[in-house]
């Protein structure tokens, strides 16, 4: 997979075997790496997320990089308290953060890497606000693959709605998230039952992963109360298809394609991988104006909810309330919302630019892996290491 004799050597230590979307980035950098001369030993981390990739999904090629290499630091895909030190090695983590400040522990462990790379600058602002020194912090973007996800990709098929295919809908909103309260998902909801009805012609498609049952079961009873509260229910709007089968890498660039919009309400965000991807698949783009949106995203390619700092609250989710105590998330405007999704149904949405062409002049796996190497570089320089 090399482009030419590898000249570099580097340990990567990171989950790359399961669906999450962090096994996603593991994997992409890996390959570009790989591809731009490093040699690289991976080892997986687990305990990341107990949902594994289909033996038929997986690439068999990882296998060949088990091996040891002669590396003098080892460059960490996870959250900071899962970080190992390896004596004698330089430590780097690559992590992110979807609030205005990160745990005090994480900052503490943080002082013991030599560096802690973040894929934007609200990331990197979270860390130094909370007392990182800005010397250990460098932003390095994730990246899409632009080829893969494409306008002209195949729909995936997706279930009929109220007598009709999917692919019949005039306007098909898509959401790709995690069953968790950050990803604000009763808000999204609620926001679409008030701004439509059943005579617009219109779909929410919300895929659900990776499948993780009590959280689930959570949504959907919050999902219940919110209606009541309410006093409008999910019969009323426009239909909303929910998808909590898994898919693998191959049929996401499908999923997309299968949407005319893609759109989030989220209270936080350390990238959002399928903002990128559904900019990529040249669908237009609703988000909230905060955190990791603002490094890719402007007026000229999307619709941006104004949004305000609040208290975070993940409420019964015990997985994030340690990581969310006593910090700040953003809550997305959802009158303003409602107005954005209301342009989207009436073909009032144009952008004035193209997302997509952005990301690939800039935001690619190529130019993702090109940064990277570039502050390991640096890094090893400084310390006098050979990388």
């Amino acid at each position: 997979m090399s482009s030419g004799p590898p000249s570099r050597s580097l340990a990567v230590r990171g989950p790359f075997r399961g669906v999450s979307g962090h096994d996603y980035h593991t994997r992409e950098f890996v390959r570009q790496l790989v591809r731009q001369g490093v040699r690289v030993q991976l080892t997986d981390l687990p305990e990341w997320h107990p949902v594994k990739l289909p033996p038929d999904d997986w690439d068999p090629w990882f296998k060949q990089l088990a091996g040891p290499v002669d590396a003098a630091s080892t460059l960490h895909f996870c959250m900071p308290h899962q970080v190992r030190l390896s004596p004698g090695q330089l430590t780097v983590n690559y992590t992110m953060f979807e609030a205005d400040r990160v745990p005090p522990d994480w900052v503490a462990r943080g002082r013991s890497h030599d560096l802690v790379i973040v894929p934007t600058p609200s990331s990197r602002d979270a860390w130094q606000g909370s007392g990182c020194p800005s010397g250990k912090l460098r932003v390095c973007p994730l990246g899409v693959d632009v080829d893969r996800f494409r306008p002209a990709n195949e729909p995936l098929p997706l279930a009929v709605t109220r007598g009709r295919p999917v692919a019949d809908y005039r306007t098909r909103v898509l959401n790709v998230s995690e069953a968790r309260p950050r990803k604000n998902l009763v808000g999204l909801v609620r926001v679409w039952i008030t701004t439509t009805s059943v005579h617009d012609d219109a779909i929410l498609i919300i895929k659900l992963g990776p499948p993780h049952r009590p959280a689930t079961v959570a949504l959907l009873r919050e999902l219940a109360v919110m209606q009541q509260r309410l006093g409008r229910s999910l019969g009323q709007a426009a239909p909303v298809l929910f998808v909590d089968r898994l898919l693998a890498d191959a049929e996401m660039p499908r999923l997309f394609a299968a949407a005319t919009h893609y759109w989030s309400m989220s209270h936080g965000e350390g990238w959002d991988q399928a903002m990128v991807e559904a900019g990529a698949a040249g669908l237009r783009l609703i988000a909230p104006r905060h955190s990791a949106y603002l490094a890719y995203l402007d007026s000229d390619v999307a619709q941006l909810i104004p949004s305000r700092t609040e208290p975070a609250d993940v409420g019964a989710d015990r997985w994030t309330a340690p990581l969310f105590e006593g910090v700040q998330w953003w809550a997305p405007d959802e009158a303003a919302a409602g107005q954005a999704l209301r342009n989207a149904l009436d073909g009032r949405d144009q952008p004035a630019a193209s997302l997509r062409d952005r990301l690939a002049a800039a935001f690619t796996w190529p130019h993702a892996a090109a940064r990277l190497i570039e502050i390991l570089s640096e890094l090893h320089d400084e310390h006098g290491r050979r990388f």
